[in-house]
């Protein structure tokens, strides 16, 4: 069988600066997602790892090294003094790179759950590596790209909820998002760059065109009503009005509530 890849690359020539993908059926059975790359394409698995392996046993580096730190738990009862060293942190970035390729694919063809469960994934190694790093300089080799991934994991729940017409769930997703971007500046004091920041500018102006493009809520109705009751002297409806637009905006706080939680799970 010959390994040349010319055929499996006609009618499909590379653009650059634009990302490329497709789905496809492997000889298996099994789906995978293939991206056009200039000297040729990468093939990923959907699940797992992109590329199918796994470490040590394990699904991947980063369940490897969650499952180093349980075990010195267990033998000393704390997680002092584990730490990464340089070639662990190459490890866990070579593979973030992978998850980083499959989501971007996964956004060009709208499987935003594909898009959620990777970027969660890169997250919880940029928090492995921020507790665990032995020096700044590898911590950081994660950290300086948060923002970006909090943003493509915000759009990608944000598409998810506006799939399912829930445009008030969708923003506060966004604010959620856009507050944890504000953390990540405020923590290593660079307030300075809030204001320019293009992954915040992004989620507002997407919240903005969303509260544009929205029906009037429930509760600016009932506003609208309240003012209208008030202003002809019909105290007693005004009454009923305001105590069923407190109920809500209760429900809109939990709601909101509940959301920030599961960003911080």
């Amino acid at each position: 069988m010959s390994k040349d890849i010319t055929r499996i690359l006609e009618g499909w020539g590379y653009k650059p600066g634009e990302i490329q993908v497709r789905r496809i059926m492997g000889s298996d059975g099994r789906p995978r997602i293939q991206m056009r790359m200039d000297m040729g394409l990468v093939q990923m698995e959907l699940s797992g790892r992109p590329d199918g392996k796994r470490v040590y046993g394990k699904p991947s580096f980063l369940e490897y090294y969650f499952s180093l730190i349980s075990e010195h738990k267990a033998r000393y009862g704390t997680d002092a003094p584990f730490r990464l060293e340089a070639e662990d942190c190459v490890k866990l970035q070579s593979e973030a790179v992978q998850y980083y390729h499959r989501y971007l694919a996964c956004f060009v063809l709208e499987e935003y759950e594909g898009v959620a469960r990777d970027t969660d994934r890169n997250l919880r190694v940029f928090d492995l590596m921020k507790r665990y790093a032995s020096d700044e300089v590898y911590k950081w080799a994660f950290e300086q790209y948060r923002p970006y991934v909090v943003m493509m994991n915000t759009r990608a729940k944000g598409l998810l909820s506006l799939r399912r017409k829930a445009l008030r769930e969708a923003l506060v997703r966004i604010q959620a998002g856009i507050r944890a971007i504000e953390r990540f500046f405020e923590e290593y004091h660079r307030e300075d760059l809030i204001e320019e920041s293009e992954e915040i500018l992004f989620l507002k102006r997407w919240a903005e065109e969303i509260e544009q493009n929205r029906p009037r809520s429930p509760v600016k109705r009932l506003q609208k009503a309240l003012d209208d009751a008030v202003e002809h002297e019909e105290y007693e409806k005004a009454m009923r009005l305001r105590d069923r637009i407190r109920e809500m905006e209760a429900g809109t706080n939990q709601a909101r509530e509940i959301v920030e939680k599961q960003e911080r799970i």
